[in-house]
């Protein structure tokens, strides 16, 4: 991933388009992965994914962030075992379209695609090392936006059929499955 100075300092520079800002309608695909790509959320068997303590609590919570963030809906989801998929749905918000990119930095805003899944995170790690979990997320997220119906179905079917095809999986690790 390129870097570039800040400050004096490097910095991974962001995988975030620059002239989109993250707060605007839209449909979003979103990947979450645990640290190290740890599966700390179950395992699959026969196709289906069984919860672990730790599976369920990211899967309860996961359907608390419409009662966390405003405008938004939440469509397909699934936990795995070392990654979460989900489509978010955001609708309503009003935005500024002033230095899209420069202002990312500054302040991300209240109900942006970071800041729910910034809060969703912090929620399952806060109730995992509660429960005296040893668990951490990587520090970043990949995102998807949407921009068609026919890229809606294809990730729509894929995260249903994610269980089912869990060994041709890029996340899979044959060594711990």
């Amino acid at each position: 991933m390129p870097t570039e100075k800040f400050n004096k300092q490097y910095r991974v520079s962001s995988t975030r388009l620059q002239n989109w800002d993250y707060r605007w309608d839209g449909y979003y695909f979103i990947t979450i992965c645990p640290k190290d790509k740890e599966e700390y959320f179950g395992k699959i068997e026969n196709g289906k994914m069984i919860l672990s303590p730790l599976g369920v609590i990211a899967d309860i919570l996961w359907y608390e962030i419409k009662n966390h963030a405003k405008n938004i809906k939440l469509d397909v989801f699934v936990v795995m075992p070392n990654h979460i998929h989900g489509i978010l749905i955001l609708s309503g918000n009003e935005t500024d379209e002033k230095n899209i990119g420069q202002k990312r930095f500054q302040n991300q805003g209240k109900n942006s695609i970071s800041s729910i899944v910034g809060g969703y995170k912090s929620a399952v790690t806060k109730h995992a090392h509660r429960l005296n979990f040893e668990f951490g997320w990587q520090s970043r997220f990949y995102e998807n936006i949407i921009r068609d119906e026919d890229r809606y179905m294809q990730i729509v079917d894929y995260v249903h059929q994610n269980p089912l095809k869990w060994e041709n999986d890029k996340f899979f690790n044959i060594q711990t499955s």
